[in-house]
């Protein structure tokens, strides 16, 4: 194999470090933009951010299309280094921002081609996609695209959300922002056996729902439960449960599934949700002890923000994720 070529002209590099200072080119984390396939040949990165801009799915208040943009220019950029894990992200991790998938004007079916397409460029060349939405409908064609590479049945998803997003037809729509889990389960991208649901909570769905899960052989874990038993219990068994007949690991990211306290800015908030600093503890800790092969945050909806709180949060899920990442691969040399 010949060796990564990351050079960066002086220029680039100019225009990325003016991210801070509120000038230059925004992408995630002010990481190298390498918008062509090619260049992830020439570059191997090992994680690579890649935004998905759509919300036509969606069933309360639209704007999660903006929330890509916003996650990589309006949160605040913290540094990289990881005070509690002692490691420089980016010194045992290369990431990229390989920009976004074309969404276009209330076309889903070439919006949902073009994400599977973009995240399977990434996927498939044994990169980790981390994909910034959207609303959660992009997670069918996301996880698709990582299935289709590391084998149908092979992986399993951790999802985080208010909303167990199983119905099989809302208003007349097969992709609605609440049936995405249940097309994964359908097409065998994601059985049923290896999906675990955290932090359901509150009215839908209904009971009728919850029974086709059952038979599926879903798992869910409901507020009640973590109110209960406790977070770090509950995700011991969460992913347990995903891992039981799966290789890798998807986790996907609902920001409603945290409490509107820390995140208000998405479509459809739901009180009595996780805390901030349990979620974010969490993702790290399963980037840190297993195969994660992709990762997906959605729904943030920048128009109802409040102080950049609902991107910050969604930034810093990232960014949790890669420091997990970022130790394993440290972990694993030592």
């Amino acid at each position: 194999m010949s060796d990564p070529q990351r050079d960066l002209s002086p220029g680039m590099r100019e225009q990325l470090e003016l991210g801070y200072v509120f000038g230059g080119l925004s992408t995630f984390g002010q990481r190298p933009f390498l918008p062509d396939p090619e260049m992830l040949d020439e570059w191997k990165p090992h994680v690579a951010i890649v935004g998905a801009p759509f919300d036509i799915a969606t069933t309360n208040r639209p704007g999660a299309r903006f929330g890509p943009r916003a996650i990589r220019s309006q949160a605040y950029e913290p540094g990289t280094y990881h005070m509690d894990l002692g490691i420089e992200i980016f010194d045992w991790l290369e990431v990229v921002d390989f920009g976004d998938a074309y969404c276009p004007h209330a076309d889903t079916a070439t919006s949902h081609a073009n994400i599977k397409a973009r995240v399977k460029e990434v996927a498939g060349r044994g990169i980790v996609p981390i994909i910034l939405g959207g609303d959660h409908s992009i997670t069918w064609p996301a996880a698709t695209a990582v299935a289709e590479v590391k084998g149908f049945g092979k992986v399993g998803m951790v999802h985080f959300d208010a909303h167990a997003d199983t119905a099989n037809i809302i208003d007349g729509n097969l992709a609605s922002h609440g049936t995405p889990m249940r097309r994964l389960i359908e097409s065998g991208a994601i059985p049923g056996p290896n999906f675990v649901q955290v932090g359901l909570r509150g009215y839908w769905p209904p009971k009728e729902v919850f029974d086709w899960m059952g038979e599926q052989g879903m798992r869910w874990h409901t507020m009640d439960e973590i109110w209960n038993r406790g977070f770090k219990a509950v995700m011991d068994d969460a992913v347990r449960e995903a891992l039981a007949s799966a290789d890798h690991l998807y986790i996907s990211i609902d920001v409603d599934s945290l409490d509107p306290a820390f995140a208000p800015g998405t479509g459809t908030p739901e009180p009595g949700g996780i805390l901030s600093s349990d979620l974010l503890r969490m993702v790290r800790t399963l980037c840190v002890e297993h195969d994660v092969v992709g990762v997906d945050i959605v729904e943030v909806a920048p128009a109802y923000d409040v102080s950049e709180l609902t991107v910050n949060v969604a930034h810093r899920l990232a960014f949790e994720c890669l420091a997990g990442m970022a130790a394993r691969r440290r972990n694993a040399t030592s």
